[in-house]
């Protein structure tokens, strides 16, 4: 009986996991000047770090 349906099931668990995963992310937006500003010290960090290593 579920071999029979396999397909139908697989798309309906890919559908309730698309489904999930957009309202988490309306949920949790981080805003773009907030995501700009953790990647610019991200950057930063990995200068630093890059310049204490080669010294």
């Amino acid at each position: 009986m579920l071999a029979k349906y396999w397909k139908k099931i697989g798309m309906l668990i890919l559908i309730i996991a698309c489904v999930f995963n957009i309202m988490n992310k309306l949920v949790k937006k981080v805003s773009l000047n907030k995501e700009m500003i953790s990647s610019a010290i991200y950057m930063m960090k990995q200068s630093e770090n890059e310049k204490n290593t080669t010294k």
